[in-house]
């Protein structure tokens, strides 16, 4: 029989292992993504230089490339805590108001975040009802998901950060 004990620790285990493969997936998709865009740009380079022509689907291809690295990469620097801030009043501040705030940009970051992901989701929905095509075809909702998905994961990001800044840092100030 287990106790709760085991299961709490099997249990952050499992978790652990999904934020590694997760972390794994993002981190492979930003490379992937990135060599794709810098290979379908110097092959577009080439064919417009040399051939004086270019693949039809290569500019808009690469538009989309460079949305789903940015969100990619907003959604990494979101995992690491690396956005960029400007914190010359926090070096100034006692740790007590350090960490209000941080609590008080963390919680604006995580409430502008699930309203981009919100509104997102709803454009992403309305180019799906109207059958957008982003080229080729293909339907561009396919190819703007990522909008509501990046900005969805950041904001679960950013709820937890607010969690442990309560738990684990505002109490001890």
């Amino acid at each position: 029989m287990t106790t709760g004990k085991e299961k709490n620790q099997r249990t952050r285990g499992v978790m652990q292992r999904l934020l590694h493969y997760t972390n794994l997936l993002e981190d492979g998709l930003l490379v992937l993504l990135l060599t794709a865009m810098i290979l379908i740009a110097v092959a577009q380079i080439l064919l417009r230089n040399i051939g004086e022509t270019g693949v039809s689907w290569g500019d808009p291809l690469l538009r989309i490339l460079v949305l789903w690295l940015g969100l990619l990469g907003a959604m990494v620097a979101t995992r690491k805590d690396s956005h960029i801030s400007i914190d010359l009043l926090t070096r100034y501040m006692s740790a007590r108001f350090r960490c209000l705030s941080d609590l008080l940009g963390t919680t604006f970051s995580l409430v502008v975040c699930v309203l981009l992901a919100y509104h997102g989701g709803r454009f992403v929905l309305q180019d799906r009802l109207a059958t957008v095509s982003a080229f080729a075809g293909l339907p561009a909702w396919w190819f703007e998901v990522i909008i509501p998905l990046g900005f969805g994961v950041m904001s679960v990001r950013y709820a937890a950060r607010c969690v442990v800044i309560l738990q684990e840092r505002l109490w001890r100030c």
